[in-house]
């Protein structure tokens, strides 16, 4: 059990940063349209880059790694390159779901549940039919679906604003006709 313990911490912790991603994009986006939706698109880049480096270069030096990427090191450039472009590619894609109308309790559901559901298809792929498939899994594809679409429908949405309600004034009472509970013919 204590072997798992970091992992899920560190996988809380991204769960955490990715379901507070949509709200906080949410707030990028311009109310008056001062600004293109991919305005903040760029500083999502510039913290990538930032955090990415500094956490990659900090954590090489915390393993004692060292500082070359060529040679027999170049699969860790390469897949590395392609992990991170995937990762910017699902995050202007997100980005534009969200500055493009969506709501984050609509669009993060279907983000983390599809991102749940291709992993286990590409996990499936990888393994080239050298182990039995359990018909479990597929159960829990199709549970993400439901969970997907339920969490959508029943995550409060808000009320609409209050329509504001009209004072009749006393003199407005006065000279308003009254009813007589008499019908004109």
């Amino acid at each position: 059990m204590k072997l798992l313990l970091l992992p899920i911490l560190f996988a809380l912790g991204t769960a955490l940063c990715w379901g507070l991603y949509g709200p906080t994009i949410q707030n990028a986006r311009s109310t008056t349209g001062a600004w293109s939706p991919f305005k903040p698109y760029v500083f999502i880049g510039v913290a990538y880059l930032v955090w990415a480096c500094a956490g990659g270069l900090m954590g090489m030096k915390v393993k004692g790694d060292v500082y070359v990427f060529g040679g027999d090191q170049s699969p860790a450039m390469i897949w590395g390159f392609l992990a991170g472009t995937l990762g910017a590619l699902g995050a202007l894609s997100l980005t534009s779901a969200m500055l493009s109308g969506g709501k984050p309790l609509f669009v993060m559901p279907i983000v983390f549940g599809g991102a749940v559901t291709v992993t286990a298809i590409v996990s499936i792929i990888q393994m080239k039919g050298a182990s039995h498939v359990n018909p479990l899994l597929w159960v829990g594809m199709v549970s993400v679906v439901v969970g997907v679409v339920l969490v959508a429908m029943y995550t409060p949405h808000g009320h609409p604003p209050k329509k504001p309600v009209v004072e009749q004034t006393h003199m407005d009472s006065e000279t308003s006709p009254q009813p007589t509970g008499k019908q004109s013919s």
